[in-house]
């Protein structure tokens, strides 16, 4: 019995990873790295992966200072306002990636009293750097604070019990206590939320198409020069999940 249930979990894990892994097993096998290369050597695919990695990191950095803390919080609300709060930042997760982007069109756009004032003060959020990132935060915040919840959840409170008896402060206790034990859950949320962010395409074309992100440089690749110049891009991301898994696997081993 054992050993049946060993094959089907063994199956289940191959065959998943056949359809997941296997198309970007093909594009790295067909894609010659050259090809690849080249297309990234294109002045405007090259500011676009800048663009990118820049508003991403952007967005993380937002996403990791307001989703860690709410994460914490919310393990201490009662059921009925946390499950509330817990639906509210599930809905982002839920939208189409271009409703996300009308949302917040709904809320910045220049028509709007938020984003003409804003773009008085010269910070328009509509087609700009602020505006990538603004739409990629929205659309991936949410990991941080939902996975931070479910780790900060599943500690015992006895812990942070034990360190408040020691004198501790609540902000002492998180930090040196509650985000330690947490920390790998915490930082596969984040790590998550990064990869969501730099492959955001809706709500950025809709926000701010301009200037040009990834996502973005790869959809006007496919519709003016076809498939084939596309699978280069499509293989430069690949690039950069790797260099975001990497980042993410050094500063893990270096705090964790």
């Amino acid at each position: 019995m054992n050993a049946e249930r060993t094959a089907v979990f063994a199956v289940a894990a191959i065959l998943l990873l056949a359809i997941m892994a296997g198309p970007v097993a093909l594009l790295i096998a067909t894609v010659p790295p050259p090809a690849v290369a080249a297309a990234f050597a294109d002045p405007g695919v090259a500011g676009a992966a800048r663009v990118s990695l820049g508003a991403s990191a952007l967005a993380l950095v937002a996403a990791t200072l307001l989703g860690v803390p709410a994460g914490y919080e919310l393990r201490r609300w009662n059921a009925v306002p946390r499950s509330l709060a817990l639906f509210a930042l599930a809905l982002p997760l839920a939208f189409p990636p271009i409703a996300s982007g009308i949302v917040l069109l709904n809320v910045v756009g220049l028509r709007t009293a938020l984003g003409a004032a804003l773009a008085a003060h010269g910070v328009p959020l509509v087609d700009s750097f602020w505006g990538v990132s603004l739409a990629e935060f929205f659309v991936s915040g949410s990991f941080v604070a939902i996975t931070s919840f479910a780790a900060f959840a599943a500690l015992d409170p006895a812990y942070e019990e034990a360190a408040a008896t020691l004198g501790a402060s609540p902000l002492r206790a998180f930090l040196l206590v509650a985000l330690p034990l947490a920390a790998p859950n915490v930082a596969a949320g984040i790590l998550l939320a990064w990869l969501r962010a730099i492959g955001e395409y809706g709500a950025t074309s809709v926000l701010a198409y301009h200037p040009t992100s990834l996502p973005v440089a790869l959809y006007v690749t496919l519709s003016s020069r076809g498939v084939e110049a596309a699978l280069a891009i499509a293989y430069g991301f690949v690039v950069l999940v790797g260099i975001v898994v990497g980042l993410q696997w050094a500063i893990r081993r270096h705090v964790v």
